[in-house]
């Protein structure tokens, strides 16, 4: 699954927003490989189906969801993410939202990046319980 030769000081030097930037690639993977699994749907079907997981209000609301779940260095993670200022306005949701939203891809992909495979799955099976 990994091939990456990052460690993890070099990921605490990234932008939080490059974490976002990979968490989305991770997390809509996990929901397209979720909903193959799961029904024989042709793609245009799974396309419209995956976009209700990985909408911004859905993954904020994922974020609030799961939250008690998270590590203090987690919350941290959330946090930081959220934090950072970003100069992309969202078109199809609320600014709150999107906030929220990017603050969960950080975390997914600040576990990603730094190879915390165990983490990262129970976090993600939590998104779908």
């Amino acid at each position: 699954m990994y091939n990456i030769n990052i460690d993890e000081m070099e990921v605490n030097t990234m932008s939080p927003l490059t974490w976002a930037y990979v968490g989305d690639c991770v997390y809509e993977l996990y929901i397209r490989t979720y909903l193959v699994n799961k029904t024989s749907a042709k793609p245009n079907k799974l396309h419209i189906e995956a976009i209700k997981y990985v909408k911004a209000k859905a993954q904020a609301e994922i974020l609030k969801k799961i939250e008690s779940n998270l590590t203090d260095d987690e919350k941290d993670i959330v946090r930081r993410t959220r934090n950072t200022e970003n100069h992309h306005l969202p078109k199809n949701a609320e600014l709150k939202d999107y906030m929220y939203a990017t603050a969960f891809e950080g975390l997914i992909g600040y576990l990603y990046l730094t190879k915390n495979t165990e983490r990262l799955k129970y976090i993600l099976d939590l998104c779908l319980t």
